[in-house]
């Protein structure tokens, strides 16, 4: 990786970590500048504009995020014991998010909701993802045997996601990670007793 490379991931972990937890509209350029320890130019050097950088940053948070969810996925086969390890990693989430701020997909969501149209398309297209990833786990469970036929797994992944982000942010509010496990024991007890 060059040096400019180098330059460029810096400022993608540290704005990614400063949208993450001051919200795009509330970081400055002086924060950004703050954090990164760059002049203005440094940074424009890298990017056009403050409107690619929480873009890109924004893909940085999600790709972080997926890296998780590649490794607990790693030598689970059962389409339950797969959807449990996703699960599991919000365990940590509140503690110790993959990203500073907690979760980079329910922060930006819900800032991108009205003012920022752009990020708030990026949002839904990470949401996509993840639901689609619920989904084809629970159809490859339905085809193997593993999972009842009349499972609907549109609507599994909304519960799922639902309830973890919903947990997550009273997780937050509270500064108490209870809701989150709460959340992740109810939902792996649905999982095993429902699907």
């Amino acid at each position: 990786m060059s040096k400019g490379e180098e330059t460029k991931a810096r400022i993608l972990q540290q704005a990614a970590e400063l949208f993450n937890q001051q919200g795009y509209a509330g970081s400055s350029m002086s924060d950004i500048m703050r954090v990164t320890g760059l002049q203005k130019g440094g940074i424009y050097n890298h990017f056009q504009s403050k409107d690619e950088l929480a873009l890109q940053a924004f893909d940085f948070a999600i790709a972080r995020i997926n890296q998780h969810n590649r490794a607990a996925l790693r030598n689970k086969h059962h389409a339950v014991e797969r959807l449990q390890a996703m699960i599991d990693i919000f365990r940590n989430y509140v503690d110790n998010p993959p990203i500073k701020g907690g979760c980079p997909l329910l922060n930006t969501a819900v800032e991108s909701d009205d003012a920022h149209p752009i990020l708030k398309e990026r949002a839904q297209q990470a949401m996509n993802s993840w639901r689609h990833l619920i989904c084809r786990i629970l159809e490859k469970g339905i085809k193997k045997g593993e999972i009842r036929s009349e499972v609907n797994a549109d609507e599994i992944a909304t519960i799922i996601i639902a309830m973890l982000e919903g947990a997550i942010m009273m997780s937050k509010l509270y500064e108490d990670s209870v809701h989150i496990q709460r959340a992740i024991n109810h939902l792996n007890e649905y999982l095993e007793s429902h699907l």
